[in-house]
C-alpha cells in the first residue's frame, strides 16, 4: 500500500466504504460505474440472473490504474477492494481477483503487473476457461495468452482439472460481488 494511502487513513479512519463503483472484468481492465451505469445493471450478470450487464467506463489512464493496482486488496471475508486514501472502494468482480498474462519466459504476472510466483494448480470449467492457483492466489489466464497456456498443457507442465466456475468463490474465498452480498441491487 502506497504511503500516501496509509497517512489518508490515519488522518480519515472513519470514511464510509464505497460500493458498485469499480469493477475488474475478465481481461484484467477496470471499469468506472457512476449512478447512472449502477442504475443500468450489475457489472456482471450471475447464473440464473435476467439483467443486462453494465460495466461502465473502461479506466485508461496509465498511472490511475498502477495506483489502484498498488492499493488492491482483499478484506477478511474475501471483498477485494482498492484502498484509495481513507476510502476503501470495493471491487465487482467479473470472474476472479487475479487476471493472469502468461509471460513468453514462462513467468506469470497479475493484471497489476505483480508475479504471480509458483503456479500450485491448473483448473478448467465448462466454458473452456483455465485458472491457475499460484503464491498469490486463484485467478483466470487472460483470453489473449491461451495459445502460450496450450503450449504448457500439450508440453505436460500443467495438467487441468475440471471445475465449477460457480463454485470458485466459494472454493477459494473471494466475493465477485461486494455489492450483492450488501443486498444492494440499484438495477432492479
Amino acid at each position: 500500500m502506497d504511503d500516501i494511502v496509509k497517512a489518508a487513513l490515519a488522518k480519515w479512519p472513519n470514511v464510509p466504504d464505497c460500493h458498485g463503483w469499480l469493477g475488474l472484468d475478465a481481461r484484467g481492465d477496470w471499469y468506472m460505474r457512476d449512478d447512472r451505469c449502477q442504475r443500468t445493471g450489475p457489472f456482471a450478470v450471475e447464473p440464473g440472473e435476467h439483467a443486462v450487464p453494465s460495466k461502465g467506463s473502461r479506466l485508461l489512464h496509465d498511472k490511475l490504474i498502477a495506483f489502484i493496482g498498488r492499493n488492491y486488496l482483499p478484506d477478511a471475508q474475501g471483498q477485494w477492494f482498492f484502498q484509495n486514501g481513507p476510502q476503501r472502494v470495493h471491487v465487482e468482480l467479473e470472474a476472479t481477483p487475479w487476471v493472469w498474462r502468461l509471460q513468453p519466459d514462462g513467468a506469470v504476472l497479475a493484471h497489476t503487473g505483480v508475479p504471480a510466483g509458483a503456479v500450485q494448480r491448473t483448473l478448467l470449467d465448462a466454458e473452456g476457461h483455465l485458472y491457475l492457483v499460484t503464491d498469490l492466489g486463484l485467478g483466470l489466464v487472460h483470453t489473449s495468452d491461451m495459445a502460450l497456456a496450450a503450449d504448457r498443457v500439450e508440453l505436460g507442465e500443467w495438467t487441468p482439472e475440471p471445475v465449477d466456475a460457480a463454485a470458485l468463490p466459494a472454493q477459494w474465498g473471494f466475493v465477485r460481488s461486494p455489492q450483492r452480498l450488501l443486498g444492494a441491487r440499484p438495477w432492479v
